[in-house]
């Protein structure tokens, strides 16, 4: 089946690929990449190739939910995505996280939804090890404040206050948000290395307001940096 949503021609979208849910923040990281080309704005998915310290990286949007990140991740997969990280943003769930610190997911929990469609039963997603690992050590290096945890992908935001935040974090989850578990499953089935680096929006157990795009967008360079050089290391 040739991709219905990103209407890219083979050859537009490289092996590795960063996907972000906010359009404002795919067109922040574009500015990254050295003559990035708009090889696909169909559907609000904007999507972006260019260079990066010499090689080819794609950036792409993958909108909102575990229906919307299957649907970019499967297109960009069928468009060559070898290699593919979410670098989005999360409602931090451990007291003393604040905006614009890193996750680094390990995992991720959900409940029904879009892999329940896939696999017709309860799975555990996980991220590809020696990518996740490789962008461990690279905010470490960086000495960024980062947490290293399961993520509770979430398919209601209005229902994340903060008595649900707690139970999360009993059951041990460091963040909430709303794709990786998806992108994970995903990325197991179609054999493709899968991570992702997440952005602390809000301190979910503090009930406090999620900052936007451009607020995180500091943040967001310096994290994006670290994803495309972490991201030249990877063999494919």
């Amino acid at each position: 089946m040739d991709p219905q949503h990103i209407k890219a021609k083979p050859g537009d979208v490289s092996r590795k690929v960063v996907i972000s849910g906010d359009p404002a923040r795919v067109a922040q990281l574009s500015i990254l990449l050295a003559r990035p080309k708009l090889v696909n704005e169909n559907r609000g998915f904007p999507t972006y190739t260019g260079q990066f310290e010499g090689e080819e990286l794609t950036i792409a949007c993958h909108g909102i939910g575990g229906p919307s990140v299957a649907i970019v991740v499967e297109e960009l997969i069928m468009l060559g995505a070898k290699a593919i990280v979410r670098l989005g943003s999360c409602g931090g769930l451990l007291r003393p996280m604040k905006v614009g610190d890193l996750v680094i997911a390990t995992g991720a929990g959900y409940m029904g939804g879009t892999l329940d469609a896939y696999f017709g039963r309860r799975i555990v997603p996980k991220p590809d090890g020696e990518l996740m690992a490789l962008l461990a050590d690279s905010a470490n290096l960086q000495k960024a404040r980062s947490y290293k945890g399961r993520v509770f992908s979430s398919d209601a935001f209005y229902a994340e206050g903060p008595d649900y935040a707690g139970r999360l974090a009993r059951k041990g989850y460091i963040a909430i948000e709303m794709e990786c578990a998806t992108l994970f499953g995903l990325g197991k089935l179609r054999g493709v290395r899968t991570a992702a680096v997440l952005l602390v929006s809000d301190n979910v157990t503090e009930g406090a307001p999620i900052v936007d795009a451009d607020a995180l967008r500091g943040y967001a360079m310096g994290a994006g940096e670290m994803v495309f050089a972490t991201l030249r290391r990877l063999k494919t």
